[in-house]
């Protein structure tokens, strides 16, 4: 392990990090003791204090416990967007000791049916815009129980800035068969015995879409997920009445850590935003003071694009930040014009919940990784031969640290392939390929794996390519990154298809299959429709060369 960026370390920081024996629901119940009449939650137009909080997620807890027989260690699917319900939800389920399955809102019903085999998951809790993409998998998989979330039960209906129609619509009276209204789930008076949960229990499973076409379940457990919640607010402090803008997706671990449970351990006031909005966005930060904005670099560059972004009071804003993608350099210098402040990025994984290298907030570097924080230790090796690599080549960055995960659920081969041992230590395989400079500075230039990076959403082609294959005309389909002015990369799928619908589907038809049964974000925005596909010697299908083809184009 190297300790050249040691002398850009954050001052008066040390070096290694000791971070609580506790869980995670045992900060909330920390926070709502010392903090209850704060506001935990302001969700357009209501508040929702910590004790308000910590009761909510008792009584559901007690309901998942009691009701719907969830057991210790049993996976709860967490699918809903950015509410207090998420929030709610994620602390209840850990609360009655179960873990934590988070998923895209964005899925489909073909995508939650993967989920639901994998976890073995019997409850799900939802957004009940989401009830219709649950309700085939009811009582027809292992599911069996869903308990359905009306966002507009915790937000003002006379709330005067621009709601999503998913916080506009008014609860559901026919849920149907093995679903129940959140309201009624909360009203049953139930209460989960004691916790009996420690730190090395399985607290959430976040999914990492993998190289071999279904996503993997990265198994955490409390300690695990604690770390990088820890050492993010050693990292770059916050005061415990500080507000955070939460539009990062709480499902994923950058907003649930940085936006979530960073600010429930501090007692923080979370500003929560069900959809992204840029002029919503500024009004907030205006109205509420906001002190704290983690994004994806699409948001920042939406926001600082807005003609109108400086008619707004930003001066309240002491740090913003995030990753998913570089930052441009142009974006970073109006950012900074704007609010003050310099973009600091990370990097980090669902495999290691979040940051496993930030850039010092005194001495960052534009579209960088940053350097790895406390006992994070990070090399580069050859992609050819495996020897580490000094400062300057590029090569598969590896990462050993605290905040590691134990492993892909149910996934013993991808498990093994995810790891290897260099110097007596376990080193997870990132598949990103980079350098590091002589600060010790991590820069990302390319990926070992296959992956496309669109808007900072992970897609991976052959999960697409899977899916794709059960639509009847498409005999074979290759899926690459296209560029694009505005995504940086979008999904393009190269198709042949069968003989029989030949001439009878065309590119906008599949297209319209794909949004139905994907999750948007992964959807092609492009599709070609080919009599061939470039194959090796050996008959293998050479993606590169596609891939090479639609950049050089």
């Amino acid at each position: 392990m190297f300790d050249r960026h040691f002398k850009v370390w954050p001052r008066r920081t040390p070096h290694h990090l000791s971070v609580p024996e506790t869980t995670l629901s045992f900060n909330l119940e920390v926070t709502a003791r010392r903090h209850p009449g704060r506001a935990a939650i302001v969700y357009y137009g209501r508040t929702l204090t910590y004790a308000d909080l910590h009761e909510q997620v008792e009584r559901l807890a007690g309901y998942l416990r009691n009701r719907l027989g969830v057991a210790k260690g049993d996976r709860v699917l967490l699918y809903m967007q950015n509410s207090p319900q998420f929030v709610i939800g994620y602390y209840a389920i850990l609360r009655a000791d179960a873990v934590v399955v988070p998923v895209n809102p964005m899925n489909r019903t073909t995508e939650m049916e993967h989920f639901v085999a994998d976890t073995g998951a019997r409850v799900a809790l939802l957004g009940q815009e989401l009830l219709p993409v649950i309700q085939p998998l009811l009582g027809r998989t292992g599911l069996e129980h869903a308990v359905v979330a009306s966002y507009a039960e915790y937000a003002d209906p006379a709330f005067d800035l621009p709601v999503p129609d998913a916080v506009k619509a008014p609860p559901r009276a026919d849920l149907g068969a093995g679903a129940v209204p959140w309201r009624d789930a909360l009203a049953a008076g139930e209460t989960a015995a004691p916790s009996t949960t420690q730190p090395d229990d399985w607290a959430v499973f976040p999914y990492s879409s993998g190289t071999t076409g279904n996503p993997k379940g990265c198994m955490h457990t409390h300690r695990t997920v604690m770390m990088p919640l820890v050492a993010g607010l050693v990292w770059s402090p916050m005061a415990p009445d500080s507000t955070h803008l939460v539009t990062l997706p709480l499902f994923h671990v950058t907003g649930m850590q940085a936006a979530m449970n960073q600010p429930i351990y501090m007692g923080c006031t979370m500003v929560i935003m069900s959809r992204w909005d840029r002029r919503v966005a500024a009004e907030l930060i205006q109205r509420h003071r906001v002190g704290r904005w983690r994004s994806i670099t699409t948001m920042a560059i939406d926001f600082v694009n807005d003609p109108e972004i400086r008619r707004f009071d930003l001066s309240s804003l002491e740090a913003i930040g995030g990753g998913g993608a570089a930052m441009p350099e142009v974006i970073a210098g109006r950012l900074r014009e704007v609010t003050g402040l310099d973009y600091i990025e990370g990097y980090g994984l669902s495999e290691t919940a979040a940051s496993t290298h930030i850039n010092p907030v005194e001495h960052p570097k534009r579209q960088c990784l940053g350097i790895p924080i406390f006992d994070v230790d990070s090399r580069v090796v050859s992609v050819e031969d495996g020897r580490e690599l000094p400062p300057g080549e590029v090569g598969e960055i590896l990462i050993h640290g605290p905040q590691l995960f134990k492993g892909y659920w149910n996934d013993p081969q991808g498990t093994a392939e995810a790891f290897i041992e260099l110097d007596g230590k376990r080193f997870f395989r990132t598949g990103d390929l980079g350098y590091y400079d002589e600060d010790g500075y991590f820069f990302i230039v390319d990926r070992v794996k296959r992956m496309i990076n669109a808007s900072g959403f992970k897609v991976w082609p052959t999960e697409v390519e899977a899916l794709m294959l059960r639509h009847p005309a498409i005999a074979e389909v290759c899926v690459i990154a296209s560029p694009d002015a505005r995504r940086g990369e979008t999904v393009k799928a190269c198709v042949i298809l069968r003989d029989s619908h030949s001439g009878s589907v065309g590119e906008e038809d599949i297209i319209a299959w794909c949004r139905a049964n994907m999750a948007a974000y992964k959807c092609p925005s492009r599709v070609e429709i080919r009599d061939a596909l470039p194959r090796s010697a050996t008959g293998k299908l050479q993606w590169r060369e596609l891939q090479e083809q639609e950049w050089s184009a």
